[in-house]
């Protein structure tokens, strides 16, 4: 028999979609299941998302977690051990560096879980995300609600006139469409 518990493999689930499609909501619901079963949780998020609060990761809806900022992908690996789930937030916005983080964490028996936007504003693979989905156990794309017709949406339209890859902002700057009306959309401006 073995003297030890053998440590259960870990895995990366991706939940990734357009804004206000619900992806921060099902994070937080994730860790909070992960958390009433008495795991290990840490939290992280990228240090330059600070719309709702410094410390926390919050929904749409204003659901919240308590996370720990930081500045780049290789913060997580150090700051990730020992625990049992990784919760990781706006994920599109790390470097390169996390799909091998995120790898890591899994290989050492860590369930990690990742949300992130899949595409920019001009319909683009965005940052990491394509390649974390490529490398996921698992991968959930939620959609939101076309703000033109009501059908899915998975684009995240720009009302403003910034050419940052990455502004902030929320439904002030930012709408979900479906493909029709984001096609509709870009061909008129």
């Amino acid at each position: 028999m073995f003297s030890e518990k053998a440590k259960k493999p870990g895995c990366i689930e991706v939940i990734c979609g357009s804004m206000f499609s619900g992806k921060t909501e099902e994070l937080i619901r994730r860790l909070r299941r992960a958390q009433f079963a008495n795991l290990k949780v840490e939290i992280f998020k990228p240090r330059v998302d600070v719309r709702y609060s410094d410390t926390e990761v919050v929904s749409h809806d204003s659901n919240s977690i308590l996370s720990t900022p930081v500045d780049n992908s290789a913060s997580i690996l150090l700051l990730g051990s020992d625990v049992d789930v990784v919760g990781i937030d706006e994920a599109q916005f790390f470097d390169v560096g996390i799909i091998d983080v995120c790898r890591k964490l899994a290989s050492g028996g860590v369930r990690v879980i990742v949300a992130g936007l899949d595409m920019d504003y001009m319909g683009e693979p965005f940052g990491p995300m394509p390649a974390l989905m490529a490398v996921a156990d698992y991968v959930d794309k939620v959609h939101a609600i076309c703000v033109k017709c009501g059908d899915p949406a998975l684009h995240s339209h720009r009302l403003t006139h910034g050419k940052n890859l990455v502004e902030l902002g929320e439904r002030q700057s930012y709408e979900p469409l479906c493909r029709h009306c984001f096609n509709n959309a870009n061909s008129n401006s």
